[in-house]
């Protein structure tokens, strides 16, 4: 009954963490902006990421599989947020500006602001 237990918990974790990677990917593809696009992968890849490894470890037990699973989620966890920050800074910096509508926001970059 526990090992049934186990796999049930498993496949709600995993199902959800699958089904919010393809809400980011949706999203990704849905709006019509950089920035926009960025966030909606930013936000979900966290958190689809720690679904579908928390459903690995209940599979797995309590085990040295775990600890390299809680591993590989903390390494996410610090390089995901790190690696949208970046990807978003770049963009501002080379010009990119948000779109608001069907119109570009008038943002100034650094250099300009300055001047």
């Amino acid at each position: 009954m526990m090992a049934f237990t186990v796999d049930i918990i498993t496949v709600i974790l995993v199902t959800l963490g699958c089904f919010l990677g393809v809400i980011g990917g949706i999203g990704m593809h849905r709006l019509g902006d950089f920035y926009a696009r960025l966030h909606a992968v930013g936000v979900t890849d966290t958190l689809c990421s720690f679904l579908i490894l928390s459903g690995l470890a209940f599979q797995a037990g309590f085990s040295l599989v775990t600890v390299k699973l809680i591993l590989v989620f903390f390494f996410l966890f610090f390089t995901s947020p790190t690696a949208s920050f970046s990807l978003a800074n770049n963009a501002w910096n080379c010009g990119l500006t948000p779109r608001h509508g069907d119109k570009e926001l008038d943002c100034q970059t650094k250099d300009e602001s300055e001047s």
